[in-house]
């Protein structure tokens, strides 16, 4: 009889066996029986289908055999000696036929129907946690009894006396064993009462083949019982003789030696049983358990009868005997004790071909056929136990480890690996990357996954690993040691090149695949695809910055760790600007960072290593915001916006411990009020030139010393305030919540008092070297005070008061600031002068006061105000809109804009030099509001063919409403502008084009500020006769004026007002005479009622005209009718006024030419065909603009008048003739 295989034996002894059996001939020991026809049905397929209405899955598609996991022989069908096979079947069928391949059990799978399972709810407990289990006392007992044997050794005789326990050989269904997991009960259930069939005196206990093995323990019996159930149902539907039929049927399918074993089986269980009951019954509580219960263990039979057959194995050579008296080892199990034999030899490797690498604990590689001791600790119980080390598939394993400290080590080994493989410490011992080879088998993700663990250990070890991966060794030093070099600061991003990605897309896809490829910003890649090409973007896809964020807020970790995050944000950042982003952008992370390693505070620290790293400076925190702003210019812009609350805290300390009890020193106080005496502004005079000054030999005239109450003598105030407003400027655009605490410094009274004398109109102080030197230090305390205003005007409404002063010392120091503060004049017209809050008027009722006072029509001015108040509220709406025409028109040039902006922002770099320039004049000139138009009228001049309607009218609308503005509230900042230069200004609104006047929001604006000038507090002031600033000659500007008007008006109502305001009476004669000598055919065109007048008529008619040239013009514009009421009734009534007035004075001291004129005048009015105009012209009385005329009429001519006129109508009448 040929031996069994043992374990131990190689392939070649079973090959060895294998052909001892054939050469022996002897049959085989199983029999082959051919299997049913699987789609083409077997005997019983005329039987009808099952009704049943679960799902039913058919797995016809499976493959008829398993995949072969490893090369094997083929099989060989031998013959069973007690079962020749027919010489007619084939063996291979035979075999297909009994295979037990999963398409052979699972071709068919029917759902189970759970329909009618009650669903239990859980029951409400009240205690914490469940019942302990305790122990029967039937099985205390018993182990007393049964001498010294473990409650294992217990259970497995429990077991074994279980399985003897069955049915005997006659039952259909053998049992071969309990579901895993059942316990023993002590009272049947009726579900477990036994079953008998109709007929027959058998019944059944329970499930015997089907266990439940495989489910949950709370579903395993409920499975079986269920199947058990529907099978008794099925029997108890059949009649006995199908009962029989089906058996037999069974029978001749089944294998004969398979029944034969499952009935000797059975009725070694069956008698087993019935022994174990005889043995319960006498005392005890499981004396009531009956015989149709079995009892069940969870635990199988460790010997079996079978193993009694085969032949025993050699006795293991253990280190130490087992001895029964030792606790639990009364049995002993040899093959678990396997592993406490010594290690087998190391095999020597006799080939050249490779084996598998294996690492120490510190990452050294380990020779193939190296022996350490045991002691080392690697050697373990796995592939290849006699080699010491671990390969990495060995780590990978271990790191999925239940025992964290397995884990740590694992990625701690990994770690050591991956740090000597960048060093290049295993060269050409290893075949390929060992980094290539641990990125590809996912040790990337794994990193990451450990970060998620919940053992700060196994947390520190996967970051040191991380770093050992990211940050190759030697590239942060050397990128340290070079950045003090010229230009050291700029570095390549460290990041994969796109053409390598380009070239391993090509290798996987296809050509239709990359014609509908999408790049990686296009679509959505998962981390995995992205970590192929670069492992810091797969990295950043799988949230790696909170995770960090998160360990250094929330677990505190060691200073090893905290300097190994650092330095994977710092490779992280140096990837690329994405990356940099995405680390300064990270909620928290670089807050915590400054927080936590970069305190402005902190406690000594001794000698020695460091235990925390917390509220300690770290270098290597500064290092990684000094890389991430090097990243970019945003990041670096945005690195201080995100100031940590420590530096807050700081800095609020320092206002609340040093600034704000300063700011409430009555020194501080007494330094304000001595600014009004110090400034050269408010004492225009201490700066007279030098006598020996020359204007070829310059100099500061500082010879003799500044007066100690000077800006520059040793009791001025201006140096220290300065700079006290320059740290408060700073601390509040850093700290936002202190700076309406820091403003209060505002409200000083010698502050205020300075700013108002400084917004009072005089005269300014002569430019000389030294006041241009003085006036910029000045000028930068009045801005720094305006800057701090308004930030504190961002964040709370400032009072009234207050507002309105800032507001008219910001339009003060725009038009007084001198070159080299380019900067600061676009700042103030970015900031300050266009700031609603500094215009409190809008809401304390100021649009309101306007339309209120038109309604009252206060004052002499008769021009119809179209709402003030409305269009006061539209300008504040459109603030922007003008700010950005301002900006447009009044910045100064680009380049000296930029060096300006780069000394105020200490910028040296670009500073071209610290020399200013020469300061002849102010930046912008005092008219400044009107700059924009002045502007475009030049352009329109330069240009026939016309400007953009549309940019001409934005430009005018926008500097009108502006100006509207200053005249309304803020008319000091328009003092420095005469009356006459502004209406000058209004004049070049109509001379840009021809429609520009006609639109209607002009001519709102246009007449609201025609009355402005009107006004009986600015009328007066009105000057047409002296010189303008911008302006040649205003005769010739009013030539051109009326050419326009003649050209273009049509008769336009307030282009004729604007006509007729310059020839008031008490103006040039010019003028008049331009109109009633040169521009005759204008008189028909002005035709503006005499209620729209925009100043009294007396100002046209009083006092008399004693030009003869212009009376005469008027007398021949009467006559001829070229002067008609019905055309111009204001220049009518003027003509005639002056007329009446000149034919009927008498003055002795008048020329005999001037008397001459007057008798051919009065002879030629008394001689007039036209009734209406001699009536007029004899009997005009006095201007009065609401009658139709515009003037009275006297009923009769006084006695003086009426005895002069007769006088001379006789001498007419005598002579028959006048002399002309």
């Amino acid at each position: 009889m040929l031996s069994r295989p043992k374990p131990g034996e190689s392939e070649v002894d079973l090959l060895h066996f294998q052909s001892q059996f054939l050469a022996a001939g002897a049959a085989p020991a199983v029999q082959l029986v051919k299997k049913g026809n699987r789609g083409g049905g077997d005997a019983n397929s005329d039987r009808p289908p099952l009704q049943d209405h679960r799902d039913v899955v058919m797995l016809d598609n499976l493959p008829d055999l398993p995949p072969a996991l490893v090369p094997s022989p083929p099989k060989r069908a031998r013959p069973s000696p007690g079962h020749c096979l027919p010489e007619d079947e084939d063996p291979e069928e035979r075999l297909r036929r009994h295979d037990q391949h999963i398409t052979a059990v699972l071709t068919k799978i029917i759902e189970r129907d759970t329909s009618s399972v009650a669903v239990n709810l859980p029951v409400p407990s009240g205690v914490a946690f469940p019942a302990v289990f305790l122990r029967s006392r039937d099985t205390q007992g018993k182990s007393a009894t049964s001498g010294k044997r473990s409650i294992f050794a217990q259970e497995i005789a429990a077991r074994r006396i279980a399985e003897a326990k069955g049915p005997s050989v006659g039952e259909v269904v053998p049992n071969v064993g309990p579901p895993e997991g059942a316990v023993t009960c002590e009272t049947p259930t009726p579900r477990n009462q036994g079953c008998q069939l109709p007929g027959s005196s058998h019944s059944f206990q329970g499930p015997n083949l089907v266990t439940g093995k495989g489910l949950r323990d709370q579903e395993a019996e409920q499975e079986a019982q269920t199947i058990h159930e529907e099978n008794i149902a099925r029997l108890q539907a059949m009649a006995p003789e199908e009962i029989l039929q089906e058996q037999q049927r069974l029978l001749a399918q089944l294998d004969p030696s398979l029944v034969a074993f499952l009935r000797s089986h059975s009725h070694t269980q069956e008698q087993t049983g019935e022994t174990a009951s005889e043995e319960q019954r006498p005392g005890g509580p499981s004396a009531n358990v009956t015989k149709e219960e079995p009892l069940m263990s969870a635990f199988a039979s460790e010997p079996r009868k079978r193993d009694k057959l085969e032949p025993e194995a050699p006795a293991l050579a253990l280190p130490v005997t087992p001895q029964k008296e030792w606790l639990h080892m009364d049995t002993v199990e040899l093959e678990k004790l396997h592993w406490t034999q010594d290690l087998p030899p190391v095999r020597r490797q006799q080939t050249q071909e490779r084996m598998q690498a294996r690492f120490s604990l510190q990452g050294e590689l380990l020779a193939p056929d190296v022996d350490l001791p045991t002691h080392l600790g690697l050697h373990h119980h796995g592939e290849e136990a006699e080699r010491a080390g671990y390969s990495l598939q060995e780590l990978f394993h271990l790191t999925r480890s239940q025992v964290s400290q397995q884990r740590a080590l694992a990625l701690h080994v990994l770690a050591q690996v991956i740090s000597r493989a960048q060093a290049g410490e295993f060269g050409d011992r290893l075949a390929g990357s060992v980094l290539s080879l641990l990125l590809d088998a996912g040790f990337l993700f794994l990193l990451r996954f450990s970060l998620d663990d919940r053992v700060d250990g196994v947390i520190a070890t996967a970051i040191r690993a991380l770093r050992a991966l990211l940050v190759a060794p030697g590239d942060e030093e050397l990128l340290d040691s070079t950045f003090s070099w010229y230009h050291g600061a700029l570095t390549f991003p460290l990041m994969p090149s796109q053409e390598d990605k380009e070239d391993e897309d090509e290798d996987e896809e296809c050509p239709a695949g990359k014609a509908k490829r999408k790049s990686p910003e296009e679509e959505s890649r998962p981390p995995p695809d992205l970590a192929r090409h670069d492992v810091i973007k797969g990295l950043l896809a799988t949230s790696l910055l909170p995770r960090l964020r998160y360990v250094l807020e929330v677990t505190y970790p060691g200073p090893a760790v905290v300097l190994d995050i650092l330095a994977v944000l710092i490779r992280l950042a140096r990837h690329s600007l994405e990356s940099a982003t995405r680390v300064l952008e990270c909620p928290r992370l670089i807050e915590t960072i400054v927080r936590e390693f970069l305190p402005t505070s902190w406690s000594p620290v001794g000698a020695g290593p460091t235990p925390s790293l917390y509220k300690v400076p770290c270098a290597t925190a500064m290092k990684l915001l000094r890389v991430l702003a090097s990243a970019g210019r945003n990041i670096a812009a945005r690195l201080p916006s995100s100031c940590p609350e420590d530096w807050l805290q700081d800095m609020q300390r320092l206002s609340e411990e040093l600034l704000l009890p300063l700011l409430s020193q009555p020194t501080l106080g007494s330094l304000w009020d001595s600014l009004r005496h110090c400034s050269l502004l408010c004492n225009p005079l201490s700066c007279v030139p030098a006598l020996e000054a020359p204007p070829s030999l310059v100099s500061l005239g500082c010879s003799g010393g500044c007066p100690r109450l000077s800006l520059a003598g040793s009791a001025s105030p201006f140096p220290f305030l300065t700079a006290l407003l320059s740290l408060l400027n700073t601390l509040a655009q850093i700290h936002k919540g202190l700076c309406g605490q820091l403003a209060a410094i505002l409200a000083a009274p010698g502050l205020q008092n300075y700013f108002l004398q400084c917004v009072a109109p005089g005269a300014a102080p002569h430019l000389t070297p030294f006041s241009a030197w003085a006036l910029r230090h000045e000028y930068h305390l009045q801005y720094l005070a305006l800057a701090l205003a308004q930030k504190a005007a961002a964040l709370q409404p400032l009072p009234a008061t207050h507002a309105a002063l800032y507001h008219g010392m910001a339009l003060a120091l725009l038009s007084r600031l001198l070159p080299g503060s380019e900067y600061l004049t676009h700042e103030l017209l970015l900031s300050c002068v266009f700031r609603l809050e500094f215009l409190p008027e809008r809401t304390s009722g100021g649009p309101e006061a306007a339309d209120f006072s038109d309604q009252l029509s206060l004052g002499s001015s008769r021009v119809p105000r179209c709402g003030q108040g409305t269009l006061l509220a539209q300008a504040c709406q459109d603030l922007p809109s003008i700010r950005n025409c301002y900006l447009t028109h009044c910045s100064p040039a680009r380049a000296s804009l930029l060096a300006s902006q780069a000394l105020h922002r200490g910028e040296l770099q670009r500073v071209p030099t610290l020399l200013l320039p020469m300061p002849t004049e102010p930046l912008l000139p005092t008219d400044w509001p009107f700059l924009p138009l002045i502007r475009l009228y030049h352009r329109a001049s330069d240009t026939p063919s016309g400007l953009s309607p549309t940019d001409t009218m934005g430009t005018a609308m926008r500097v009108l409403q502006w100006v509207l503005v200053l005249e309304s509230w803020r008319p000091q900042a328009l003092w420095a502008v005469p009356p006459a230069a502004r209406l000058a200004r209004l004049m070049c609104v109509f001379l840009v084009d021809s429609e520009l006047f006609r639109e209607s929001p002009v001519q709102h604006l246009v007449a609201a500020l025609l009355a402005q000038l009107c006004q009986p507090q600015v009328l007066p002031n009105l000057n047409l006769d002296c010189r303008l600033p911008g302006l040649t000659s205003f005769p010739d500007l009013y030539a051109n004026f009326l050419d326009h008007f003649e050209a273009v008006s049509f008769g336009d109502h307030l282009f004729g007002a604007l006509v007729l305001l310059p020839l008031q009476r008490r103006f040039s004669v010019t003028l008049r005479l331009a109109l009633f000598g040169e521009h005759v055919g204008a008189l028909r065109a002005l035709s503006l009622p005499l209620t729209q007048l925009p100043v009294s008529l007396e100002c046209y008619t009083v006092p008399p005209e004693d030009n003869l040239a212009l009376l005469q013009l008027y007398f021949r514009t009467l006559v001829t009718g070229a002067l008609r009421p019905r055309w111009c009734p204001v220049l009518y009534a003027v003509a005639v006024a002056h007329v009446n007035s000149f034919i009927f004075s008498q003055d002795p001291q008048s020329s005999d030419e001037v008397k001459a004129a007057r008798r051919s005048m009065l002879q030629k009015t008394w001689l007039l065909a036209d009734e209406g105009l001699r009536q007029h012209l004899l009997h005009y009385k006095l201007p009065n603009s609401t009658l139709p005329e515009g003037f009275e009429l006297y009923s009769q001519l006084p006695p003086l008048r009426q005895h002069y006129l007769q006088r001379l109508t006789s001498t007419v009448l005598q002579n028959g003739v006048s002399e002309t």
